[in-house]
């Protein structure tokens, strides 16, 4: 039997790129997976590979800018399955490359909502459920940029440097309990927003996100007992 059998695990940005490659992978080793991006479309995508390969899904179209929303989908969760035994928060967005002192206050905003703020609203709603858990396991996605300082760059690595201590101060508060949380850089990776930060680079020479996949799965797999750690996937 899977270490996933029978698990419910919730991934977000699901309809693309690291998110729909890790979702496919945790459905096949056995999990129920809550799918949440934007796109309809993109998550239908996923919902189809996800029952070529026998697996099954729920499909949760909605922009995590929406903080309601989120506290809408803990209440759902907990109405239907009493518990959530995995979390990876994966969505993010790039904004635009440019120097700080030129970046809109409507950019700054999306990327700070998006890549900080909305994983703080989901750790809101979801503690409870993954604290109903016998394993609960929180995995959220970050870059390399947020421990550099690129020219350029200051809106995404600010957001990632925040991501990151809100993950390990999250994942401290968590020690007593049966919840595990950790972050994972992917490194340079073969996704949409690479391609958007590199438009000049070859991605031939890049990974694809479902060499990673495997990585999500046993870091969110009850096995896996490590806390407050970041592992940089291409070491």
């Amino acid at each position: 039997m899977s270490s996933l059998e029978g698990k419910i695990a919730l991934v977000t940005g699901a309809s693309r790129g690291i998110g729909r490659a890790s979702a496919i992978a945790l459905a096949k080793a056995g999990a129920h997976v809550i799918l949440v991006a934007r796109t309809v479309g993109g998550l239908e995508e996923t919902d189809d590979e996800i029952r070529k390969a026998g697996g099954t899904a729920t499909l949760v179209p909605m922009n995590l800018r929406d903080f309601d929303a989120i506290d809408r989908l803990g209440a759902s969760i907990f109405e239907r399955w009493g518990r959530l035994d995995a979390l990876l928060g994966n969505a993010g967005v790039l904004g635009v490359l440019t120097p700080v002192p030129h970046l809109e206050p409507k950019v700054f905003a999306e990327v700070m909502e998006v890549n900080v703020t909305a994983n703080w609203r989901l750790i809101r709603s979801l503690d409870p459920l993954l604290r109903q858990s016998d394993a609960g396991r929180v995995l959220f996605v970050t870059s390399g940029a947020a421990r550099k300082h690129i020219p350029y760059w200051g809106a995404y690595a600010l957001s990632k440097s925040a991501l990151e201590i809100l993950a390990l101060t999250y994942a401290a508060e968590c020690e007593k309990t049966n919840v595990r949380v950790n972050l994972i850089n992917p490194g340079p990776m073969r996704t949409l927003m690479r391609q958007k930060a590199m438009p000049g680079e070859d991605p031939e020479y890049l990974i694809k996100p479902d060499e990673m996949a495997y990585k999500v799965v046993e870091m969110l797999s009850p096995g896996y007992t490590l806390n407050e750690t970041i592992i940089n996937f291409q070491k």
